[in-house]
């Protein structure tokens, strides 16, 4: 009988399929083509003798006998995925703590103060997994994560550190050349640039906001430059010669520096509540290394090297 169960890789494009009800969809999620999805479900139905799908030349729906697979096929997945999880656990061993955070907040803000943490804790060994994506505590091996949002999740303890405030800055090269702008105004002969991303539904501020936030409305922002990631942002002020809108936190060295200058005391949050978080599973409040790296994280955010908070906040 087993013989003619599919194989992993076949119940997983079968539940994304099943899901999504859609081909294409499922075919970008696991990394194939939509004639490639469409060929192998039709492999696992021949294997099986059944019809899983109806389809027509709009829209697929589970038959009753897909709906069960379906049920089944999710439920063994989310089984492997964790045991596999619980296995590597086991297999890195007891001093290893594995976080996963941004790569901006790696890049901008861990990192530079990691030597600290490792002077400090010696015996707790960090890896890291890198990346934007919500990973699952126990299917994807993580210890603890670094998240911004509303600290609102389930069956997980919550640290709040800090939260987003996002202001204009510029380059010292270019306020050399322009002047540094008394009013908002003056940006309005500049490249505008900002971040254009969502959080847990949430619009991170771009130039509308924050000029409506500074008392003009109307702004016109069609001529405005949009990037995927901070990073970019910071980029093209520096050098390209942009003015940017900037989570204050993430760019501390550039500001330290000199590279990078606040121009206006006005900054805007993405909401209220909203921040950066240490979150981790609800049973390993106990564990030391988790102890440990949120006792440092907190400490770390109490220095009085962090940037100071801009006069006025006002959330998106």
């Amino acid at each position: 009988m087993s013989r003619m169960l599919p194989g992993t890789r076949a119940l997983r494009t079968f539940e994304a399929a099943g899901r999504h009800l859609n081909f294409t969809r499922a075919a970008d999620e696991i990394g194939l083509t939509p004639a490639a999805v469409s060929y192998q479900i039709k492999e696992i139905e021949d294997q099986l003798g059944l019809t899983l799908f109806n389809r027509t030349s709009r829209s697929i729906q589970l038959t009753p006998s897909g709906a069960v697979l379906f049920e089944a096929a999710a439920q063994a997945l989310e089984t492997l995925e964790r045991a596999v999880g619980r296995a590597r656990r086991m297999a890195r061993g007891a001093q290893q703590l594995r976080v996963s955070l941004s790569p901006r907040f790696a890049t901008n803000w861990l990192l530079p103060r990691l030597s600290q943490f490792r002077k400090a804790n010696p015996t707790v060994e960090l890896t890291f997994d890198i990346t934007d994506d919500v990973r699952d505590f126990h299917a994807d091996d993580i210890d603890l994560a670094i998240r911004f949002g509303s600290g609102r999740y389930r069956q997980t303890r919550c640290e709040r550190l800090f939260e987003a405030v996002i202001a204009p800055v510029a380059s010292a090269k270019l306020l050399a050349e322009i002047g540094r702008p008394k009013t908002p105004h003056v940006l309005f002969g500049q490249t505008l640039c900002h971040v254009e991303c969502t959080t847990e539904g949430m619009l991170w501020p771009n130039w509308r906001m924050w000029m409506a936030a500074a008392g003009i409305d109307g702004f016109d922002d069609s001529r405005c430059v949009a990037f995927t990631d901070t990073s970019h942002v910071v980029e093209a002020v520096i050098d390209g010669g942009a003015v940017g809108l900037v989570d204050l936190a993430m760019i501390r060295n550039e500001l330290s520096e000199g590279r990078l200058v606040q121009l206006f005391d006005l900054g805007v949050s993405v909401a209220d509540d909203y921040a950066y978080h240490l979150v981790y599973p609800e049973n390993a409040v106990d564990d030391p290394r988790v102890r440990s790296f949120c006792a440092w994280m907190l400490e770390e955010v109490e220095r009085k090297d962090q940037p100071a908070a801009p006069a006025l906040a006002a959330s998106a």
